[in-house]
């Protein structure tokens, strides 16, 4: 019997690293998925590896079907069909509303949506043939709830809440189960580009008074991929410190 392969997208820094690490430390075979950070991305793979546990980096712009089926071969290629997929990778950008261009809204949809529905469409078959899966896919609060000047990513992170419960239904039969994570403000590079005052009304904001760590927002993912949550389909888990309830 073949140990369990995860792959994790977008898992070369913050919550994705975070989530692979964690996995990987648990014995799983976790395939670290990159693109702009693939230097980044070998490197974490290569120290983990050293560590004994066992993980490879693998390229692809998520955005390009193509990409993402020739990724997922190279996984196939070295240990078979992927367990687990983590649909975490994401790009960000705050712009009002009117400033979008057309290449922002291509990006934004590119990356954040469609790059889950190829990531999921390449993951399904073997997930089928084995009557067994799981996928958990990354949105944020802002899909939830929506946030000003930033309409195209709070779009998108609808669409993928919208994705998760309609493909949660259709592959339950299979023995199959799709959940979404919509973290809140978390302490990760995407947020770099806040200042120090909006950092600072974030956390006003928040009832818990602080912005979530990239470990706690891998736990979370760990226990709706896990069989702790074996009974749980087509649901969306927001850690967001009480800013979206």
């Amino acid at each position: 019997m073949k140990n369990k392969t995860v792959l994790v997208t977008g898992a070369a820094t913050g919550i994705g690293r975070s989530t692979a690490e964690l996995f990987a430390a648990m014995g799983y075979q976790v395939a670290i998925g990159c693109n702009h950070s693939f230097a980044e991305g070998l490197q974490f793979a290569r120290a983990l590896s050293e560590m004994g546990m066992s993980t490879m980096a693998v390229k692809a712009d998520l955005s390009q079907p193509d990409q993402v089926d020739a990724m997922f071969r190279q996984i196939e290629s070295v240990w078979g069909g992927v367990d687990i997929l983590i649909n975490n990778a994401g790009i960000a950008q705050q712009k009002l509303f009117t400033d979008i261009t057309n290449e922002d809204w291509n990006a934004m949809v590119g990356v954040n949506l469609s790059g889950v529905f190829y990531c999921c469409r390449a993951a399904l078959p073997y997930m089928i043939r084995q009557k067994a899966g799981s996928i958990v896919n990354v949105s944020s609060m802002w899909g939830i709830c929506g946030a000003s000047c930033e309409v195209h990513y709070s779009a998108v992170k609808a669409g993928v809440i919208g994705l998760t419960k309609a493909l949660a239904k259709e592959v339950g039969p299979s023995g199959i189960r799709v959940n979404c994570i919509a973290p809140g403000a978390i302490a990760t590079r995407m947020n770099d580009n806040l200042d120090e005052e909006a950092v600072a009304l974030l956390r006003e904001e928040t009832p818990l008074g602080r912005m979530g760590t990239p470990e706690e927002i891998a736990k979370a993912i760990a226990f709706l991929a896990l069989e702790d949550s074996a009974f749980t389909t087509g649901q969306v888990l927001s850690p967001n410190g009480g800013l979206v309830i």
